[in-house]
């Protein structure tokens, strides 16, 4: 119990370091991906909540189902939201931008 919830504020804090973490140590990027190596690099720098979300709702010989849908749709929102909030953060470092 004590390692799932370490490992949930680890996957919150540092999406791309949990996806690696999981990658290295258990079988199921493998697994989730078809042992292609592509797929998983590009999610962790460009998507990681949603490949985390995706390796984790994927359920071999089936593939993702409705609510693995829903969870990997959550983690594409989550994404998303990162990338937007930091720029809504940051816009004031951009030169000749004016405060409206």
């Amino acid at each position: 119990m004590g390692c799932a919830c370490l490992f949930a504020f680890l996957a919150i804090c540092f999406p791309r370091l949990a996806l690696l973490f999981v990658w290295v140590f258990t079988p199921l990027v493998n697994r989730a991906f078809h042992g292609t190596n592509l797929w998983p690099l590009l999610g962790i720098v460009f998507l990681p909540f949603t490949t985390l979300f995706y390796v984790f709702a994927y359920l071999p010989g089936i593939g993702l189902t409705g609510w693995g849908w829903v969870w990997v749709g959550l983690g594409l929102l989550l994404d998303i939201s990162a990338y937007t909030g930091s720029g809504y953060s940051n816009r004031n470092r951009l030169p000749g931008y004016t405060r409206v």
